[in-house]
Order: structure tokens, then sequence, then C-alpha cells
């Protein structure tokens, strides 16, 4: 897993320096310093954050424990997918489409991806909208409008997740800040001991700062750009949906439909037009 991977190198790289100086690990271990920056921290995102962003927050960072889910193969399948769909269209009209748009979940051709049947907003994103076209309820030439105006919602309302996060790593320094302030408190009544008492304070305390930093430019920052990187590949997959809506509703063939939704996505993770072309292949021998 490339965030655990990540992580073990960053540990491994500064208690590894720390050691080759003779430091010893056993002073970076204050309980207590841990408990006043995480606390705090802790608490500050509490207040700071509704419980949908809170709970969001929870659900990303457990997700990056796992590989990013989209990949070239989901893209593909997706693809593949918007081609079936369009064939039926092509075939039967809108009317072919009801049996699938109005109840997703026992759909035929739905069923056989199942990664985009569990996605249930890029679901309801691609039903709804063949909904109001067959309806007549969105016109053809506002269509761009509304989908666009839908995915920013969408977008806006999932960026506020790594912004929370990105915001409680700003703040790890100046946390790291009060329990060193806190520290050296504590050092300073213990004025008259001896100096080796005193010495272990005054480090304990130094010990909040680094670890406010350490926190905050080491791992919050990273984790919050990594959910940053998974919404960003969530992003592109529903703007293959909206890019194969557009085609379809200025009444582009499944081919060429396919295509444009095809050209939206990044390079690396784009399928050739060779294996595109293997796949409408094989959608199509499905459909017929």
């Amino acid at each position: 897993m490339q965030v655990v991977g990540g992580f073990v190198i960053l540990f491994a790289s500064i208690l590894g320096g720390y050691t080759l100086h003779h430091g010893q690990v056993g002073v970076l271990l204050q309980w207590s310093e841990f408990l006043i920056i995480g606390g705090a921290g802790a608490g500050a995102f509490v207040v700071s954050n509704t419980t949908p962003v809170i709970k969001g927050s929870v659900a990303r960072l457990l997700a990056l424990l796992k590989p990013n889910p989209y990949t070239p193969q989901v893209y593909a399948e997706l693809l593949q997918m918007i081609y079936e769909m369009m064939q039926i269209a092509a075939r039967d009209g809108l009317v072919g489409l009801d049996q699938h748009i109005e109840e997703p979940e026992k759909s035929a051709v739905f069923k056989k991806y199942p990664f985009f049947l569990k996605n249930h907003h890029a679901v309801d994103f691609f039903t709804d909208t063949l909904k109001s076209l067959s309806s007549g309820a969105i016109e053809d030439h506002h269509l761009a409008d509304v989908l666009d105006a839908d995915l920013d919602k969408h977008h806006a309302e999932e960026a506020l997740i790594p912004a929370a996060i990105n915001k409680i790593g700003d703040a790890m320094p100046a946390f790291g800040i009060v329990a060193a302030v806190l520290g050296v408190v504590i050092t300073m009544q213990s004025i008259g001991g001896a100096a080796s008492e005193i010495g272990e304070k005054v480090a304990a305390a130094l010990v909040g700062t680094f670890l406010g930093i350490l926190l905050a430019y080491g791992v919050i920052g990273p984790l919050a750009s990594a959910v940053e990187s998974r919404l960003a590949s969530e992003h592109a997959y529903l703007q293959v949906l909206r890019a194969a809506l557009l085609a379809f509703a200025r009444g582009d063939a499944p081919k060429q439909t396919t295509e444009a939704a095809r050209r939206t996505l990044e390079p690396h993770v784009r399928p050739s037009f060779s294996k595109l072309e293997g796949l409408m292949k094989s959608a199509k021998t499905q459909t017929a």
C-alpha cells in the first residue's frame, strides 16, 4: 500500500538519522505531549466541522489503507457499460432504457458492472439524467449547465473533507508550541532541581514542537493530499458519464458517444482506441 509504504520511509528516515546521531528513541516517547497535541487537534477538528464532514473524513482516511480503486480497468468497464446502454437506446429508443434506469439495481446490464452499480452517486447521476431527457424535463441545450451544476455541487461538498484535514494539519505546529510551553512551565517549577532532571524536562518540552511540525508536514498534510487525489479520481469517473450524456443528447451514435467519453480521461488511465474497439465489440455481442 502506497500510503503505508510512504510512512515507513518517512519515519524510518527520521528515526534512522536521529539514532545515527546517537539519539535515544525513548526520549521521543513523551505520552503527555502526544495527548496534548493529539487531543487538541481532535477537539478542534470536531468543533470546526459538521458531522458529515467528520464522518466523511474518517471514512476517507481509512479508505487510504486500500489501493486506489479507480484503476484503468474500472474506467474501461465504465466505457463498455456506456456503449452497451447507448446500443440499447439506438436500437429501442429511450423507451428501451426504462427497464434499466427505473430500477438500476435490477438491470441486467448494470449487474455486469458491479463497480458502477455500487457507486450510488454515479448511478444516480447517469440514470436521473436519462430519465430527465426521456421525460423532457431538461432541454438538450441546457443539459451541459445542469450537469455541471450537479458535478460542481458534489465536488464542492467532497472538497470540504481534504480542506478540513488540511486546516488541522496547519494548526499542528501551534498545538506543538502549546505543548512545549506547558513543558517549559513544568521545567520552571523544577528550576532548583538537578541539572539532569531539568534537561529531561526541557527535552520533553522540545518533543512537543518537533511532534507538531512532523504531524503537520509529514503526516496530516500528505494524508489530505492523498484524499484529494482519490476525490480527483472519482470526479474523473463522473466526467466520463457527463461527456457520454452530452454526446447522447446531441444525437451521436453509440461509438461516437463512447469515444467522446474516453477522451475525457487522463492519458495514464485512458484505454487505447484499439482496446476500446475490443470492449465495444464485446458489449455489442452481449447486447445482441
